[in-house]
């Protein structure tokens, strides 16, 4: 385990999101502020009004801050995190959202003692604005080598000011989750059938995650495996919120009615986790792929497609099976092939299980950020 900053006492960060939805960057952020609080720092994150991260932290409410955050020229926004940083005699100033550097670069500019750090979470690129943004960054995180690649391509920062640190997940509250998880009550109490195997996908509701990949591998199972079911949980992000009825159209055209089953929010997915036989990643894009290392953590065996973000994940054949992008049928043929095979899928999902462990811990990924947070208040 890596050093903890116990010699240079707590340190005051001040963590920014934009986020008006809950995804995996939410995830990360949530996860790192709580086990950085729990280890004694002092945590303020400012969020927009009516935030989705505001019931999963676990800070007094006086350390969480509601502002407009509109984008990345909300001078009012940046004025009141300059003097936030300012009062609260902040740090380090972390910011996770692109629309989000630039006012947290001016809160830094605006007190000469604290650095900025910003994660960069998708494989989407920046703009010169951006290259301005950060010409005072101390670090930008990566949570894939992948996404280092795409920033280090684009030149906004010098590559000496790349890091990369891997997303972890909770192993230890998702193994508690598991060792007490009554499957054929969670099935029942979300009216599932208890005699099928259960092949499911978890994410935001886009067109980007191949959920119609999904299903089309899904109606290619139906026809040698009719006793399988499947399930997609994802809250609807797409504009207008139309896609959830664009998937449910499809599910009419693929006659899947009695097969599939779309449940848009669970207080705990981990459950979900629990009680799959295998997890699917249909994914055109991933820069990580966090749902994917959940899964793991809990037991599921892994279909994915060979996104970035996947392949560095998952070692195919030994924890995980990877098929090409918008590949139905290759989708399809994987997932056969293990329901065919339990003794295969056994050990897959226990290769699996212990990967996550082992590579993707929670604790792993707030001691290297720790002590990224150490390195760059030394210079």
């Amino acid at each position: 385990m890596l050093r903890r900053l116990v010699q240079s006492g707590h340190l005051r960060i001040l963590h920014i999101s934009s986020a008006h939805t809950f995804g995996g960057g939410e995830r990360y952020l949530a996860d790192l502020v709580n086990t950085l609080a729990a280890r004694g720092h002092d945590l303020f994150v400012a969020v927009r009004r009516r935030s989705p991260l505001n019931d999963k932290l676990e800070l007094p409410s006086e350390n969480v801050i509601e502002l407009p955050l509109r984008n990345a020229l909300d001078a009012k926004s940046a004025g009141a995190l300059a003097k936030l940083t300012r009062d609260r005699q902040i740090e380090i100033v972390h910011a996770h959202m692109a629309r989000d550097y630039p006012l947290a670069a001016y809160a830094v500019r605006r007190n000469a003692g604290a650095k900025l750090i910003v994660t960069r979470h998708v494989l989407f690129p920046l703009n010169r604005l951006h290259k301005l943004t950060l010409a005072r960054v101390s670090k930008v995180i990566a949570v894939s080598h992948a996404l280092a690649r795409d920033v280090d391509a684009q030149a906004l920062v010098p590559s000496e000011k790349i890091a990369v640190i891997h997303n972890g997940v909770d192993v230890g509250r998702i193994g508690s989750v598991r060792s007490r998880f009554q499957r054929t009550e969670f099935l029942r109490r979300w009216d599932l059938p208890e005699d099928r195997l259960l092949v499911g996908s978890v994410g935001t509701l886009t067109p980007l995650k191949g959920y119609e990949d999904f299903l089309r591998a899904a109606a290619r199972v139906r026809e040698v495996s009719p006793e399988v079911f499947f399930v997609i949980s994802g809250v609807d992000s797409s504009p207008g919120q139309t896609y959830q009825a664009t998937l449910e159209r499809l599910i009419g055209e693929l006659d899947l009615g009695d097969h599939v089953r779309l449940i848009s929010w669970m207080d705990d997915i981990t459950e979900l986790f629990c009680a799959l036989n295998i997890f699917v990643s249909a994914s055109h894009s991933e820069s990580f792929g966090l749902a994917i290392v959940e899964a793991m953590a809990a037991g599921a065996a892994i279909v994915s497609t060979g996104t970035e973000g996947a392949r560095e994940i998952i070692q195919d054949g030994k924890t995980g099976r990877l098929v090409p992008i918008g590949d139905a049928e290759r989708t399809a043929q994987a997932i056969i092939s293990l329901l065919r095979d339990s003794e295969t899928r056994k050990q897959m999902a226990d290769a699996a299980q212990t990967a996550a462990k082992e590579r993707f811990s929670l604790a792993r990924m707030v001691d290297e950020t720790e002590a990224l947070y150490g390195e760059v208040l030394k210079k």
